[in-house]
């Protein structure tokens, strides 16, 4: 697949007009604040896995307005002392799954939340089971414009209220070193980590793949993939409310938001990815307040580096978080 985007020369001196609300922090401080009169409530119960190297918690915990959001924990078996929490966030469309799915971070010696995104799980993957009890006005098909017409009731302030939240209920779970805790995703996953890193202060590092949700108006003008073709259909038949529309994205785009950031963060970005452009991408990453680093896969499409990422990832993050210590087995 050719570019259909930037030049990386390009990219690289990239530094986007955005619409930014004046009141885009105000709107959130208010929007945390409302939703600190619902407790946390985590609840957390091992089940079975018959994997002898991890043990996995179904996980329950309160997000926006008190609904009940899913999530699974994971963490090496046999280990004791606390460990730094890896919480993660899903791609679009995917749920939790099963707890055998994602190993790898608990594996590497890091206890692992792995988050339900309310609504979803109904596409790929092995199925979410997070409802979204809030209606929505007349949408397009998904949830890119659930709730579209207003801020107050847009589908993604609901998920970013559940993730931070997810940090939250992640500090409060036994075995977890609340101070050091780091937020992940591709995709989607990766437009929440990042929204995340804006709302919450004291995060250790944030992790971000091929990130969703930035640089909206961009994003809808030259992409023909979805999600974002979501917004186009529905702008094509409600065509008097484009600057209704971007005014209510204007406050969940993340590449408004990370200017708020300030936890190291990684990022990647593929420069064939039509899903999420790679300029989007890049309005994002310069935005970002904290201190910040690229990896850039100049062949890929949307699945970006994948493992070979992974393994960039995790040396990263052992520098700046370093996992804890299995417990030595016995000699025989």
């Amino acid at each position: 697949m050719p570019l259909s985007d930037l030049t990386l020369a390009e990219l690289e001196e990239y530094v986007p007009a955005l619409e930014t609300p004046d009141d885009l922090h105000e709107f959130w401080k208010r929007t945390l604040a409302a939703q600190a009169r619902y407790p946390i409530e985590v609840h957390s119960e091992l089940i079975p896995t018959h994997l002898m190297t991890l043990e996995h918690y179904d996980i329950s915990y309160s997000g926006y307005g008190g609904a009940p959001i899913k999530a699974w924990l994971t963490r090496p078996a046999g280990v004791e002392r606390d460990l730094p929490l890896v919480v993660e966030f899903q791609g679009y469309n995917g749920g939790r799954g099963l707890p055998v799915e994602r190993l790898t971070w608990a594996s590497a010696g890091y206890a692992h939340l792995f988050v339900d995104t309310r609504g979803q799980g109904g596409t790929w993957g092995g199925g979410g089971h997070t409802p979204d009890p809030q209606g929505s006005d007349p949408a397009a098909p998904g949830f890119m414009t659930r709730g579209i017409l207003d801020r107050d009731n847009y589908y993604y302030r609901r998920v970013f209220v559940d993730a931070v939240r997810a940090v939250q209920a992640g500090r409060q779970l036994p075995g977890v070193r609340a101070e050091s805790v780091t937020v992940a995703g591709g995709s989607q996953g990766g437009g929440i980590a990042l929204a995340v890193a804006a709302l919450v202060p004291d995060l250790t590092a944030v992790l971000a793949d091929v990130p969703f949700l930035s640089h909206f108006r961009r994003a809808v003008d030259i992409t023909t993939e979805d999600p974002y073709r979501e917004i186009t259909r529905y702008l094509s038949t409600h065509r008097d409310r484009t600057e209704q529309v971007f005014r209510t994205l204007s406050y969940f785009d993340v590449a408004n938001l990370v200017t708020a950031a300030n936890a190291p963060a990684l990022f990647s970005v593929a420069l064939m990815d039509t899903v999420c452009p790679p300029s989007t991408v890049y309005a994002a990453f310069r935005q970002y307040a904290g201190p910040a680093e690229i990896v850039v896969y100049p062949y890929n499409d949307h699945e970006g580096g994948q493992a070979h990422h992974w393994t960039r990832q995790l040396s990263w993050l052992a520098d700046r978080m370093p996992p804890g210590e299995f417990p030595t087995p016995p000699r025989p």
